[in-house]
């Protein structure tokens, strides 16, 4: 066993480069995320490296018993080179497989394998080592634990979570390979029964094309000439540069009739050959009369719809209304590529006719409805606000004709005999169908393909949306899902044994006190996703499917367990949630004294957060550190992908942060503060350096510096200053006195300060005590808030399921007019700015614009007007050459007028600019910086002035060496392919040499 005095290995390094590259890079084979959709899921790379990594001792530790390195040394070589002699040596042999069998195809080979295994053994014994995971969600954690030869124990409070990690540590494990053919045999009787049932609603074209998918629009009728009005987001059906297809719309009019519009599907030369979208941000333009129908009435026409999805039909079967089918998107057998039609009369004879169908079908054979009727929750109306249209009900998220077909899939099932562990499986593949056959499905033009209802982490409108079919034989959406089963089955049945799993509050642990050896969890990342709202849309539906009489306990309820959910539902005026900040903290809190609890004294913990708020890391923190862990370590892993939607020009995490802890002893000593912040600097620092060598970068190495941060602070039982007055963790960050500020305000203070020296020089680091040679505050702003800004090195190919946390994202195609400039979280901008003497509000307007809690950088383009007032980039050079001609100083527009003080909108609250600007700020605004002349030499390049630019270079030269200075420091911050570092660095090659 390893010393309690030993440090693991987790606690001295850590191949972070290697794990996250293997993370990022990981293909979906042998995935959980191939069994079924959870979100935020770790990439099982970081987990198995991690886990190792937790487990082992440092070879170079005093206390490291000299078996476990005699042990070692045999291992390794098996599967590579010979460890060195000495003890450090062996540490970076073991580091070294860590970061190799993160790699996933050498974590299913057998002597990776056994070599992993053989290490666990040598550091534990014969008596393999508890891991446990109390917010198992998609299991990764406890798979990987059982795949080192780890006992594991799984819990989640949610149903959903419960059911898939039932499937995944359970039943694979102890059924593999019998499982698979089980599962292959009941599937292909499934699917049969289902298309048989289903056959005639999906009808054949005449000429043999197959429909697979049916594009359809939401609508509404204009309230000034009364026509219908399709809610189109695009007219583009296929971007492909080979095949481009895009409906046209013709406004149709007749003598006393209220006009209509017809379509068809054309060939455009170009982009302008289509048309503009009929619906942006709930406001409607009517094809007919061109009126602008305002979202409050958009809203009340859905809501009358109960959401729009379905058409409605008059009593002889013609439609009268609601949702209108726009194109018919088919296959044809030996025709690659997708074909694409109008909608003719046949295709809503057959979605008719599904609707009469699912009436005759009515209840099951419980007396209850066969569609879910469970009402939906306005408590995460931010994140789920389908409610404000109508849809109210889980099955108004999807059409009569797609209700049909899930319904015939739950009772093709429900008639074939076959054990409980396939069956867990049939209804994991049965959410395949809810997720694709959803009126919350969108059209990808550019890829011709469907997107399903979870493409990001919320269910908002869809104007309109796609409905695919469940498909025939090769094509059957169910059928692929069992195959996948298979093949994820037969990947790992061999690679990881058998764990134990219970659904259970994380606050309430069942299992008893120190009994295990690492507790290791991915906890809720505070307001980005409630997992038990989105939860419900499969819950809903598996309760049809008869997973109550498995799992009785976990299926009881109507919708899952909310009540006890550790998360903050954000505010909204038709919320009932009282889930706030303290709510979350306390629930943390609460579950980290638990997961203390069942720790053994010699054990280890690991909690895994990416949050890009203060607030969130804030809570998360005093939770773990009020319920007796201390941190001894923390490592920045790449898991999220670059490309996902909220990562654009944002500063959104790509690592997710290991915080590495220790059960601390009740024994503790005070802490003097003194002390505390004498460390702080020189640990930040060295972490600061370390990071970026492994190219960890922006908002990603900011949090990550936490964790050293918190391992001086949470050493001790408590920190006092010399008046014995306690430092809390957190407080109010505008305080001068350390025991109402807090820790961490100081650590952002420390982050910021090292920040500004490494990109401007030691002045600004020191500028807000007056430090001569100090570049003004909005470059200063500028700077930290490009390089918060800058991205972490990943090379991601799409392993991680990641989804958007954008808010009030009602129209997912890209929006011309959505500003350009680059976001910070306004609580993230404020920390930095605050200790740092920098005031946001004063530049309001001038370099940032803050809405709905975030900060906007504004692009250099953006500051023409506001430098150069009416007069064009040409007028403003000739104006600055004669200007200097006269030895007189040039002078910007905004000089000549200061506006009202803006107010701030952030999340929750409003301030005014002038609350913390002083008289002589706003003085202030109406003088001339270094930012504003290197601005304005930006926009003459862009115009292409060059006469202007070199006098106005040669004067810069001459006033001092400041511009050149922090234009070259702006050049390295902004990213390579970004229009201003484009301007800065075609300036620059044009200042004069010698």
């Amino acid at each position: 066993m390893i010393p309690r005095e030993c440090k693991r290995l987790a606690e001295v390094d850590f191949p972070i480069a290697k794990v996250g590259q293997h993370s990022a890079s990981a293909g979906r084979e042998g995935q959980p995320s191939t069994l079924h959709l959870w979100w935020a899921r770790r990439p099982l790379a970081a987990c198995r490296a991690m886990l190792l990594a937790l487990l082992l001792p440092d070879p170079a530790d005093q206390y490291c018993p000299n078996d476990f390195k005699l042990r070692t040394r045999n291992i390794l070589p098996r599967v590579q080179g010979t460890p060195g002699q000495d003890d450090v040596a062996l540490r970076t042999e073991l580091l070294r497989f860590i970061a190799d069998f993160a790699k996933s195809e050498n974590c299913v080979k057998q002597g990776y394998l056994d070599a992993a295994r053989g290490l666990i053994r040598a550091a534990h014994g014969d008596e393999a080592p508890l891991v446990v995971d109390s917010f198992a969600g998609g299991g990764s954690i406890p798979m990987e634990a059982l795949r080192l030869g780890c006992d594991a124990f799984a819990s989640d409070l949610n149903p959903v979570a419960a059911l898939m990690l039932k499937s995944l540590l359970e039943d694979i494990p102890r059924h593999g390979g019998e499982l698979a053919e089980e599962l292959e045999r009941v599937g292909a009787a499934i699917q049969d029964a289902a298309q048989k049932e289903l056959r005639g609603f999906y009808p054949v074209d005449l000429n043999g094309g197959t429909p697979i998918v049916y594009l359809w629009a939401r609508t509404i009728t204009c309230d000034n000439c009364g026509a219908e009005v399709p809610l189109i987001r695009s007219f583009w059906l296929s971007k492909k540069p080979n095949r481009k297809r895009a409906l046209r719309c013709k406004v149709v009019k007749t003598d006393n009739k209220i006009p209509c519009v017809e379509f068809e599907v054309f060939e455009p030369k170009k982009e302008s050959d289509v048309g503009s979208a009929t619906v942006a941000r709930a406001k409607a333009r009517c094809l007919c009369c061109n009126l602008v129908t305002s979202p409050e009435r958009v809203r009340l026409q859905l809501v009358v719809q109960h959401g729009g999805a379905d058409p409605v039909f008059d009593s002889s079967g013609h439609r009268t209304g609601g949702a209108r089918l726009l194109a018919v998107v088919l296959k044809q057998n030996g025709v690659s590529g997708r074909e694409y039609r109008v909608a003719v009369d046949a295709d809503y004879v057959a979605v008719n006719r599904a609707r009469a169908r699912l009436l005759e079908l009515g209840g099951n054979e419980d007396g209850e409805s066969s569609i879910p009727t469970e009402d939906l929750s306005y408590d995460e109306i931010r994140r789920i606000s389908v409610p404000l249209y109508g849809a109210t009900k889980w099955h108004h998220l999807f059409t009569r004709r797609q209700c049909l077909a899930i319904v015939s899939y739950q009772r093709a099932a429900k008639n074939v005999e076959m054990s409980p562990a396939c069956r867990r499986l049939v209804a994991l593949a049965q959410d395949r169908l809810i997720m694709l056959l959803s009126a919350h499905c969108r059209w990808k033009a550019s890829g011709e393909s469907l997107i399903d209802m979870f493409g990001r982490h919320a269910i908002g409108i869809v104007w309109d949306f796609a409905e695919g079919t469940p498909g025939e034989g090769e094509s059957n959406i169910f059928s692929n899902w069992v195959g996948q089963y298979c093949r994820l089955i037969h990947h790992v049945e061999h690679a990881y044994g058998v764990g134990q799993v219970m659904t259970a509050d994380a606050c309430h642990h069942p299992l008893s006190d120190r009994s295990c050896d690492l507790w290791f969890t991915d906890p809720p990342y505070y307001d980005s996703i409630p997992y038990a709202h989105l939860s419900d849309c499969f819950y809903v539906w598996l309760r049809k499917a008869g997973l109550g009489n498995l799992m009785p306990n976990e299926f009881s309820s109507p919708v899952t367990p909310k009540a006890a959910e550790c998360v903050v539902d954000r505010p909204h005026s038709l919320s009932k949630s009282n889930k706030d900040a303290a709510y979350f903290e306390k629930s943390i809190s609460i579950a980290s004294k638990e997961g203390r609890r069942i720790t053994s004294d010699d054990g280890a913990g690991c909690v895994v957060f990416a949050h890009k708020t203060t607030e969130g890391w804030e809570a998360l923190l005093s939770g773990i550190v009020s319920s007796g862990w201390r941190v001894t370590a923390s490592w920045p892993i790449a898991t999220e992908l670059a490309s996902r939607l909220n990562a654009r020009d944002t500063a959104s995490l790509a690592t997710s942060v290991h915080l590495v802890c220790r059960p601390r002893p009740d024994a503790s000593e005070v802490g003097d503060w003194a002390e505390v912040l004498r460390e702080l600097p020189k640990r930040v620092g060295d972490w600061i350096e370390r990071l970026q060598k492994e190219g960890i970068r922006g908002a990603d190495l900011v949090f990550a510096c936490i964790g050293p941060a918190m391992e001086i602070y949470s050493r001790y039982r408590a920190v006092e200053d010399a008046e014995g007055r306690e430092i809390p963790l957190g407080g109010d960050p505008s305080a001068s006195e350390p025991f109402k500020r807090g820790f961490l305000a100081y650590v952002w203070e420390t982050v910021g300060r090292l920040a500004l020296e490494q990109v401007l020089g030691t002045a600004e680091a020191r500028a807000r005590n007056g430090a001569a040679g100090a570049l003004e505050e909005d470059a200063r702003l500028t700077a930290l808030f490009l390089w918060t800004l800058q991205t972490t090195e990943t090379e991601s190919n799409g392993a991680v399921e990641a989804g958007s946390d954008d808010e009030d994202e009602e129209d997912d195609e890209e929006d011309k007019s959505k500003k350009k400039g680059y976001k910070l979280v306004y609580d993230v901008a404020r920390r930095f700015a605050q200790p740092l003497g920098i005031h946001l509000e004063k530049w309001e307007s001038r370099i940032i614009e803050t809405e709905k809690g975030v900060v906007r950088l504004l692009p250099v383009s953006d500051r023409a007007e506001q430098l150069f007032g009416d007069v064009d980039a040409a007028a403003m050079s000739r104006r600055i050459e004669q200007d200097l001609k006269a030895s007189r100083n040039y002078t910007f527009a905004f000089m000549q007028d200061v506006a009202a003080p803006p107010e701030i909108k952030t999340r929750g609250r409003r301030k005014t600019a002038t609350s913390t600007a002083t008289v002589e700020d706003n003085a202030t605004v109406r003088t001339a910086t270094t930012l504003d002349r290197v601005h304005a030499a930006m926009l003459l390049q862009a115009s292409g002035q060059a006469n202007g630019l070199r006098a106005m270079l040669k004067e810069e030269q001459q006033r001092g060496p400041d511009f050149l200075r922090l234009a070259n420091a702006l050049s390295a911050l902004y990213p390579k392919d970004s229009e201003e570092k484009r301007l800065l660095d075609a300036m620059l090659l044009a200042v004069p040499r010698g």
